[in-house]
């Protein structure tokens, strides 16, 4: 039982990271000029926080996993 713990950690890991990566990249993307390059709460986005959700969730499974 613990590795399915650490596998399904790792999925949602890897889901989690790939789906911010892409938002990221698509924010980045969205500017067209230098000067519209302001920085932006990519944190505090709602878009992020389903990934955010995601990744917390793989640790949470990964700490079961250790523990068990």
């Amino acid at each position: 039982m613990n590795y399915i713990f650490s596998l399904a950690a790792a999925a949602l890991l890897v889901v989690g990271l790939a789906g911010n990566g892409y938002e990221m990249r698509r924010a980045r993307q969205s500017t067209v000029r230098d000067e519209d390059m302001a920085p932006r709460n990519f944190f505090g986005s709602k878009r992020n926080l389903k990934w955010f959700a995601l990744i917390g969730a793989a640790i949470a499974l990964a700490a079961i996993g250790a523990n068990t």
